[in-house]
């Protein structure tokens, strides 16, 4: 596994960060995001989608459990398990959409869900190292090095 690190001293940063990511998503990847609350997760999900040239509204799936948006012909599938003790029916429903060539997968909260997960996904966790800076630090297997060098 490869490990990278960026500093974003605000929300804006975090978005623009996510936005080269997701401009570079080809479909297939997934993606794991971890930190507490309010530590970023939906501004990186509003920068990924927007990288992604998907025009869709993003907003946090908490309550929603999931989001779906639209990017060209690929299709951004957002989860949000924090209010979960276990994720039921759509641990199938994820563990689907692992073969799906053109889809994207964003999951917050995976915990309950982490044994089902690949291996090969990228793991970003934001680390709260002032009260707007955030270190995002990014593991991923060098197959998907392409999401971060460009």
């Amino acid at each position: 596994m490869i490990k990278k690190a960026f500093h974003s001293h605000n929300l804006d940063e975090t978005e623009l960060i996510a936005e080269k990511i997701g401009s570079q998503l080809r479909g297939g990847e997934i993606i794991d995001l971890k930190s507490d609350i309010g530590g970023g997760k939906t501004s990186f999900v509003r920068g990924l989608v927007r990288g992604a040239k998907s025009t869709d509204h993003v907003s946090s799936p908490t309550f929603t459990i999931s989001q779906q948006y639209q990017a060209n012909d690929r299709t951004i599938y957002h989860y949000d398990f924090y209010r979960l003790p276990d994720a039921g029916i759509m641990r199938h429903e994820i563990a689907e959409l692992f073969h799906q060539p053109n889809t994207i997968i964003v999951v917050e909260w995976s915990d309950i869900i982490d044994d089902i997960l690949p291996v090969d996904r990228v793991t970003i966790t934001f680390v709260t190292t002032g009260e707007n800076d955030r270190l995002l630090e990014v593991t991923y297997p060098k197959k998907l090095e392409y999401l971060f060098f460009k």
